[in-house]
């Protein structure tokens, strides 16, 4: 539903960066969010309760429940709150996905899979698919409908048309493509009989 980025005032306020377009529904007194932190944090394994949702200069703070201080907040910093969330509900939207339903899905191109889905960021101008990739690593992926134009929950699939370089390796992309032409003449083909062989120097660099 949401992260928490850092502490607000001394009162125990947090901001927040909203995960969901119904605030109002979501961050209601008395909510319950299971935390996301690391494993040596005392907020591992917890879970939290919001007291209240106030708004200042457009932006979300929350107060919740045990959290008095400035100090105490200060120990939520970069949580992230999630909700147990009930399969069969719906989004409410068309083209619209939690992060759980999206996190561990295979990504296709052309069919073939380049990497699974790791997470998903909530960037100001736009979210992004972090994918898992065996040859590059992680890939951020621009989640638009020009990129990523089909989102299937039941194959497990998110099919994906990046830009040219998103997923290639730079140092293949710079390598000049390789061939041997044709020999005309017998002077031509002995000197290339001769020569080292242009695609196996190439695999060597």
């Amino acid at each position: 539903m949401g992260r928490i980025t850092k502490a607000h005032g001394l009162k125990g306020g947090i901001k927040l960066e909203l995960y969901t377009d119904d605030p109002d529904r979501r961050f209601t007194p008395g909510a319950v969010f299971t935390l996301q932190v690391p494993d040596d944090s005392p907020w591992s394994g917890k879970t939290i309760a919001l007291d209240e949702l106030r708004w200042y200069n457009s932006h979300p703070v929350a107060f919740f429940e045990g959290i008095a201080d400035r100090s105490a907040a200060e120990t939520l910093a970069r949580a992230i709150l999630w909700v147990e969330q009930d399969t069969e509900e719906e989004t409410g939207e068309d083209d619209a996905w939690y992060d759980h339903q999206l996190v561990g899905l295979t990504v296709l191109r052309d069919g073939v899979q380049v990497g699974t889905v790791a997470r998903v960021d909530h960037m100001p101008a736009q979210d992004l698919l972090a994918v898992d990739t065996e040859s590059r690593g992680e890939v951020l992926v621009p989640f638009v409908a020009a990129i990523v134009p089909s989102v299937d929950l039941e194959a497990g699939t998110v099919t994906v048309t990046p830009p040219t370089g998103l997923f290639e390796d730079p140092e293949d992309m710079s390598r000049p493509e390789t061939f041997t032409p044709a020999p005309d003449t017998a002077e031509s083909s002995a000197a290339e009989s001769s020569a080292p062989d242009a695609s196996a120097r190439d695999s060597e660099d």
